[in-house]
């Protein structure tokens, strides 16, 4: 009873009252010390751009390459050896008659070549210090004019063998005959070669020439 007395004497009643105090919002109020400083992220995106290179690669002229000029210029070089030794073939022109039809186009040519004496050894000044000589000039037809006028040269050895061998009959004359007739044979295959050659593009070497003709071009 006394316990029952105390308990009711003592107990007090428990309410909750809600708290109705407001809470701080001023951005003053906050310290910027409760936040952790982000550092600031790069969104920026980066372009690699591939740089396009384009190579451009120049092809040089090769020395033995040449031009329309160039080959008829080399091609009509190749007649002066031939017109210069056209009196070796009097015996084989003779004696067959398909040479005399081919020779024959060329007879107007050859008659103003053998007018006058000097003109072989005029034609053969102008082509060396003109042509040879003269770097202005490719290479293919200082090349080309050079083996012309070493065949041209050539033709001194059967000159000096006919003026000191000059049989009337016999064997003697055989052989005589028989090294005109070379010699023309000779002339007109490096005519037909060369002059074909350089007409389409190509370098002709001549036998027995074409080294003589290096050593002159540079």
């Amino acid at each position: 009873m006394a316990m029952r007395n105390m308990l009711s004497s003592t107990s007090t009643p428990f309410t909750l009252t809600p708290c109705t105090k407001p809470l701080p919002l001023h951005p003053s109020s906050i310290s910027s010390s409760n936040f952790k400083t982000l550092a600031p992220i790069n969104l920026t995106t980066t372009h690699h751009h591939r740089r396009r290179t384009t190579v451009i690669i120049a092809k040089s002229k090769s020395p033995d390459s040449a031009d329309g000029p160039d080959r008829l210029i080399s091609a009509v070089c190749y007649f002066y050896p031939f017109f210069d030794g056209i009196q070796y073939g009097k015996y084989v022109i003779n004696q067959f008659s398909f040479l005399q039809t081919l020779i024959q186009p060329l007879v107007p040519a050859i008659r103003v070549f053998k007018s006058f004496p000097l003109n072989g050894f005029l034609v053969f000044l102008t082509l060396y210090f003109v042509v040879v000589r003269n770097n202005n000039f490719s290479r293919y037809v200082r090349f080309n004019t050079m083996q012309a006028i070493v065949l041209d040269v050539l033709l001194i050895f059967p000159d000096l063998l006919e003026r000191s061998f000059n049989p009337r009959d016999g064997i003697g004359l055989d052989l005589l005959m028989s090294l005109d007739s070379t010699v023309f044979l000779f002339m007109l295959v490096c005519l037909i070669y060369g002059s074909s050659s350089c007409f389409l593009g190509q370098l002709p070497r001549l036998p027995i020439v074409a080294e003589a003709a290096d050593r002159q071009v540079m």
